[in-house]
């Protein structure tokens, strides 16, 4: 045979173990490098360690709303070891079951970095052996960025390391507004950290419905968060006591235990050669694809985060399931990249699918807009003062709802069903037909009688 393997996927993350394990049992010769533990930064450094410590947080809110419930709760005791440990022990089950799978389907694993000689070669880093491949499938995902240019940049901390704390901070400053941020800044705060957010922008969350973001930040600083908003970092120094001295540009300077850098992800092509074979790269190094994942050469293929398309791990598993479908299974895939739900675990925790009010003016003609502002059933006794916000913006030309943005208790799960209606392109009169299940907060979103605002009008 002319190559090694069928498929040589670089990085075993859900993407790559997507890919791979597909190929592979559809009988293809696959191998599978990764110079990491197999699970990629959903399992690792991501989704999944970060959701856990959210759930992890939340018990101190619990805990205080017990009592309006009759439940008397007593001294209720913390230890970040333990849950640190015991978030670990579950990336560590997941891991191997990952690496289980693979070895299920046969795809051949590496344990070393590889990096691309030419359009059909790879030779392994640690051990220097090459492998051709007839396919070569590059999936490493991203990396936190840690801006080299400030100075004292080496005391701060990244998502990453965030996870393998020794011990929990006292304090803590974290850069940026995007959802990590929030969703660390939740984190933090939860578990009685004094918290703030520094971030350049005039609102938290870009990219999310303004309206939503705002919430958001109110509802981050009416449970202790301090945002500060328009300021950036300009220096870090390190105190005597080991402590930080983060300089801000507002010419305010915050004595923390940690700085955390939450400031976006970076596309892992550096050093991979990718270069050497022809690929084209943007000038964040993102490998540019089709919409069958196929780069400029014809050899090679990228999916998920590496190519800074929507960086989601189900977008990375879709596109996978995608590119093995098109290749190895005679039926061409392309994932459609419209009306992807998202959703920020943060306090509230947010979740959103399809247009924003500002993308929908911008692009329909005429909208209209839904809104429901209201305090969940439990929090009534509970005495909690945090509030849900639901949002439908909706095409007045043809009734179909648009977008969709929820900030609220079990948001996230909410907006899963409801991108499957906003995927159906389903109008509003069929939300409105929909019966309401009470008493739930999920049947505000088919009562939303009148809107808020209509055509091009700013919102009421």
């Amino acid at each position: 045979m002319p190559y090694d393997y069928d498929l040589f996927v670089i990085g075993a993350g859900s993407g790559g173990v997507r890919a791979a394990r597909l190929a592979a049992k559809s009988g293809a010769r696959v191998a599978i490098a990764e110079d990491d533990r197999i699970g990629g930064t959903c399992v690792i450094r991501g989704c999944v360690p970060k959701k856990l410590l959210v759930y992890g947080s939340d018990f101190a809110q619990h805990f205080r709303d017990a009592a309006g419930f009759g439940w008397t709760v007593d001294n209720p005791q913390f230890d970040w070891t333990t849950l640190r440990d015991n978030v670990q022990a579950e990336v560590s089950r997941l891991s191997s079951l990952y690496r289980k799978n693979l070895e299920a389907a046969g795809a051949a694993i590496i344990e070393d970095r590889a990096e691309v000689i030419n359009a059909h070669t790879l030779r392994m880093k640690q051990s220097g052996e090459t492998h051709t491949a007839e396919r070569i499938l590059v999936a490493t995902g991203g990396h936190t960025s840690i801006p080299g240019d400030l100075k004292g940049h080496e005391l701060g901390i990244s998502s990453t390391q965030a996870f393998h704390l020794e011990k929990l901070p006292r304090s803590i400053v974290i850069a940026g507004g995007g959802y990590i941020a929030v969703e660390f800044a939740t984190i933090f705060s939860g578990l009685g950290v004094e918290t703030t957010i520094v971030y350049r922008g005039a609102q938290i969350l870009r990219g999310f419905d303004s309206e939503i973001a705002n919430h958001v930040q109110c509802e981050l600083r009416r449970t202790g968060v301090t945002v500060m908003t328009g300021a950036v970092f300009t220096e870090i120094d390190k105190l005597p006591d080991g402590r930080k001295l983060a300089f801000l540009s507002n010419n305010i300077r915050l004595e923390v235990d940690d700085v955390m850098f939450a400031i976006g992800r970076e596309p892992n092509t550096k050093g991979l050669g990718l270069e050497k074979a022809g690929v084209q790269l943007t000038t964040r190094g993102a490998v540019i694809v089709d919409e069958y994942s196929r780069s400029n050469v014809p050899s090679i293929w990228a999916v998920g985060d590496v190519t800074d398309r929507i960086n989601l791990t189900p977008v990375a598993i879709r596109e996978a399931q995608g590119f093995a479908a098109t290749e190895f299974m005679k039926t061409p895939t392309a994932f459609d990249h419209a009306d992807v739900a998202s959703a920020v675990f943060g306090r509230p925790p947010v979740g959103a699918v399809g247009l924003t009010e500002a993308d929908a003016r911008a692009k329909i003609d005429r909208i209209k807009v839904f809104r429901s502002l209201f305090r969940p059933m439990r929090n009534i006794l509970a005495g909690n003062e945090q509030r849900t916000l639901m949002k439908l913006i909706v095409d007045a030309a043809n009734d179909r709802v648009v977008g969709v943005h929820i900030a609220g208790p079990e948001a996230p799960e909410l907006i899963q069903v409801a991108a499957i209606a906003v995927k159906g392109q389903l109008t509003k009169a069929q939300w409105d037909a929909t019966c309401a299940v009470h008493p739930t907060a999920a049947e505000e979103l088919v009562l939303m009688g009148e809107p808020v605002a209509h055509d091009n009008e700013a919102p009421a």
